[in-house]
């Protein structure tokens, strides 16, 4: 809970109801004429004044009772502006007046001296001086004043509101649970591997794997769309020596792994059917499958599906496994995104996040691979640099994560995220590029459920939205949805 003090200095003292600093050095007495010149950088804050919510006000010289401040003040802001005017005035003379006041009974007159701009000089006479902002927006003001205190003040009242207000926070149930993934053994250059599989772009390749695993999997139609440098080669045999292959041979073969630069988890399915006749082997890497198939002991069918296959594990290393096993609606993405890897049972415990598809439907992804590498350590999942390159690619999603607002169980550690596809449409892809969206007042913040209303709050300028660059790299994720509660 925060406590919200307001404090109004009415008196010779210069205080801010909005933070503001103190420029009692900056003064030189003349008896009754005070002498005020300073330059000071302010940022707004919620106009306190009654009737005013969702406007913004920084205060430049604060309401002093029974003083006349006299100058001449010159600035320039971060949105456009007007300069407000307090003048004392008694609650019985109102009578139709502009008026600005905290409560019932303090009220001043109000003078607008401009319209709203960005930067302006004017000349002054009241008992305040304030910028103002009609929208909800925060701004950043440097300001110069040079000007007269005029006056004897003949009473100093400090009067002290007080408010009580929570911080809001959307804590979803079940916002991060586990789900058991099942692994496959797979070979490259003669090392196994484990992986799993989570999306295909093919409706028959979905079924197979699906019943094949006993865990279903996404159709991603537009992973056919992903051109074929951004993708690996993943050997499937459909015939030879019995195994735990996906049509029940020998294990698939990969073209490559996270020790290579070119490492992507989107694999490019080729069949391969040994020739009658031919002495039948295990083969165990890459270059030993396109040696027999140069050699006519094996054919080919290269197909345009592609699934995506994430590494969990291989010959030199693995995606981090979380110290903390204990998954809690509300903990932290770094770390590393398994509890679990269980060669044993072949399965392995992701952390799943529920989120929102673009209609506002509840979704849960899990994430696997990460460019750049800098939010990968930090999540601890596999870097994967080649899928950076489909930043532009129209194929990929869209995933929006929230840097301020209302505080809840997304990656940030506020509202969950929102992702630019429908459960009902098929333009869903596991790979999504990330967009941050941030409030300008982050204390009118609201929940966000779908992408129109990204559109229509970023129409309003309540918001902006705009592509995420850590250390100024792209930032592409490999988010599949997954249904942990099959």
């Amino acid at each position: 809970m925060k406590k919200i003090v307001i404090v109004l200095i009415i008196g010779i003292f210069v205080t801010g109801i909005i933070s503001v600093s103190t420029f009692s050095d900056q003064y030189v007495d003349a008896g009754s004429t005070k002498k005020v010149h300073f330059t000071q950088t302010i940022t707004s804050s919620p106009d306190p004044g009654l009737g005013y919510e969702n406007q913004q006000l920084a205060l430049v010289l604060s309401p002093n009772e029974g003083t006349i401040y006299d100058g001449s003040m010159t600035f320039t802001s971060s949105e456009s502006v007007s300069v407000v005017v307090l003048h004392e005035i008694n609650p019985n003379d109102v009578k139709g007046q502009d008026t600005w006041a905290v409560n019932e009974n303090t009220i001043y007159g109000k003078s607008l001296i401009n319209s709203e701009k960005k930067s302006d000089s004017i000349e002054f006479t009241g008992a305040g001086v304030a910028l103002h902002s009609t929208n909800s927006k925060e701004f950043t003001a440097t300001v110069s004043v040079d000007g007269w205190i005029r006056g004897q003040p003949t009473q100093v009242l400090e009067q002290k509101f007080e408010l009580q207000k929570e911080d809001p926070s959307l804590l979803l149930s079940r916002a991060n649970i586990p789900v058991n993934i099942p692994m496959h053994k797979g070979m490259h250059s003669g090392n196994e591997i484990f992986y799993i599989i989570t999306d295909a772009s093919s409706k028959d390749y979905v079924n197979t794997i699906s019943e094949k695993q006993e865990f279903n999997i996404q159709l991603s139609k537009s992973l056919e769309n992903i051109p074929e440098n951004n993708l690996q080669k993943i050997f499937l045999f459909k015939n030879g020596i019995k195994g735990d292959g996906i049509f029940g041979f020998q294990n698939e073969i990969f073209s490559n792994t996270p020790e290579q630069s070119n490492y992507t988890p989107l694999g490019k399915i080729i069949e391969v059917t040994w020739k009658p006749g031919q002495k039948q082997i295990v083969f165990e890497s890459a270059d030993e499958i396109l040696d027999a198939e140069k050699s006519g002991r094996i054919k080919f069918n290269e197909t345009s599906v592609v699934v995506n296959s994430p590494q969990i594990k291989w010959s030199s290393n693995q995606m981090t496994e979380r110290s903390d096993k204990q998954i809690t609606n509300k903990m932290s993405f770094s770390g590393g995104q398994i509890t679990e890897i269980n060669q044993d049972d072949m399965t392995v415990t992701f952390v799943t996040h529920r989120s929102w598809d673009s209609d506002g439907k509840t979704i849960y992804y899990i994430i696997t691979d990460v460019s750049p590498i800098g939010p990968s350590k930090l999540i601890g999942v596999t870097h994967s640099p080649s899928i950076s390159e489909l930043l532009t690619h129209p194929s990929i999603i869209e995933q929006y994560q929230f840097k301020n607002g209302i505080i809840g169980s997304g990656s940030l550690e506020f509202q969950p995220e929102i992702f630019n596809f429908s459960s009902d449409k098929e333009n869903y892809n596991p790979i999504s590029k990330i967009y941050l969206v941030e409030w300008h007042n982050s204390k009118s913040a609201e929940i966000l459920q779908t992408k129109s209303d990204i559109d229509s709050f970023k129409d309003k300028d309540l918001i902006t939205v705009s592509i995420a660059r850590p250390s100024n790299s792209e930032y592409v994720i490999n988010s599949p949805i997954v249904d942990p509660f099959q």
